[in-house]
């Protein structure tokens, strides 16, 4: 059961949830759902409590992604979901960059509108297979040529659960090319403050009245603190028992999964 007692849960208007890890675990064949959560989707729809996803999933469009969600269960829709790349996409067009994109092939549509002639920039996403050395090398020898680089990454996780077990996400990567071209990633997912702001903010609820599910003790839960929320780790997706010993991040509580923090937040309603 849930720690620390129950009053996280009271005077709350909003839930912001991670998407890979509390409603599913990602997959070759496209994931599975995480047992009890599509019916938690629909008990929180049905409460009348605001929902917004808060993703850094970027091997999709939001549009195939939803599709995807859907397919399993969940009653969503694209206006539900905070992704970075439209994120970043605003952010390309505020600052006049022209991107070198090194994501997945499924997200390129995201940035069909944004100028990638003569790149000034680097944007990094979870590209998977591409993570190729050629293609790193190549985002490489673009920032070290350049008299200001910009790394733009689209998330800083360090690893995912898939069905078949943890997966290298693109913080390793980010990584990589800040050491070798001396310089710092601009991180435009989660745990980027301006991130959830803008989750917030298209939720419609201040932070104080909003708690964020997720499964990642530093992007979902410690980023989400750091923006006034209240937020929960569920001990499912990536989730390992030393997230419990965290020096420095600590959940307002501990969830077996998504359907029990449900239960308790509906029960203070």
């Amino acid at each position: 059961m849930a720690e620390r007692g129950r009053g996280w849960a009271r005077a709350v208007r909003g839930l912001l949830l991670d998407v890979s890890g509390v409603l599913y675990d990602s997959g070759a064949d496209g994931g599975v759902p995480i047992a009890g959560s599509a019916e938690a989707v629909r008990r929180i729809k049905a409460s009348g409590l605001k929902l917004q996803l808060c993703t850094n999933e970027t091997q999709a469009t939001r549009e195939n992604f939803v599709r995807k969600l859907r397919a399993m269960g969940f009653d969503v829709s694209v206006a539900q979901v905070t992704a970075p790349a439209p994120a970043a996409c605003r952010l390309l067009r505020e600052r006049g960059l022209r991107p070198h994109l090194l994501v997945h092939d499924d997200l390129v549509p995201e940035f069909a509108e944004i100028n990638k002639t003569n790149p000034n920039c680097v944007v990094l996403g979870d590209a998977a297979e591409n993570f190729t050395y050629a293609n790193l090398n190549k985002a490489f020898r673009l920032l070290i040529g350049m008299e200001k680089p910009v790394l733009i990454s689209l998330g800083k996780g360090r690893y995912y659960k898939e069905t078949d077990g943890l997966k290298l996400d693109v913080g390793a990567y980010m990584k990589a090319l800040e050491y070798a071209c001396d310089v710092q990633a601009e991180v435009v997912g989660k745990p980027a403050k301006r991130f959830f702001e803008s989750a917030l903010a298209e939720l419609g609820v201040p932070p104080e009245q909003a708690i964020m599910i997720g499964d990642d003790i530093v992007n979902d839960v410690g980023g989400a603190q750091q923006c006034g929320m209240r937020a929960l780790q569920v001990r499912t997706g990536k989730y390992r028992p030393s997230d419990e010993n965290h020096p420095e991040v600590k959940p307002d509580a501990y969830v077996n999964n998504l359907a029990e923090a449900v239960d308790i937040i509906l029960q203070e309603l």
